[in-house]
């Protein structure tokens, strides 16, 4: 299995077509997804890419961090596990707000 990295600093005119082509060059690309807004599907300025092998992923990283992508220098890395400590967020009484027993 390849690895997947992290790409930063994406311009917001970016496409998935445009991230294969340009890690492509590096290796064989596996996928490529720009993270969006789940709301507005606008893209959030990042994306992932997954390389089919290790010594590609490492090429691309090598080659492309600093790559002006439309005048904006992409920031290229490794990506870290994800972790798991993002579980359900309680939701606690912070005051303010609507309900709770006022009488």
């Amino acid at each position: 299995m390849g690895k997947r990295v992290f790409v930063g600093n994406l311009p917001f005119s970016a496409t998935e077509d445009q991230l294969r082509e340009l890690f492509g060059q590096h290796g064989e690309v596996s996928s490529a997804e720009i993270v969006k807004d789940k709301f507005t599907e606008r893209s959030r300025g990042f994306a992932f890419v997954e390389m089919a092998t290790d010594e590609a992923a490492a090429a691309a990283v090598a080659a492309l961090n600093q790559y002006q992508m439309d005048g904006r220098p992409l920031t290229v890395n490794e990506a870290r596990a994800r972790t798991e400590s993002r579980g359900p967020r309680e939701r606690g009484n912070r005051g303010g707000g609507e309900g709770g027993n006022r009488w």
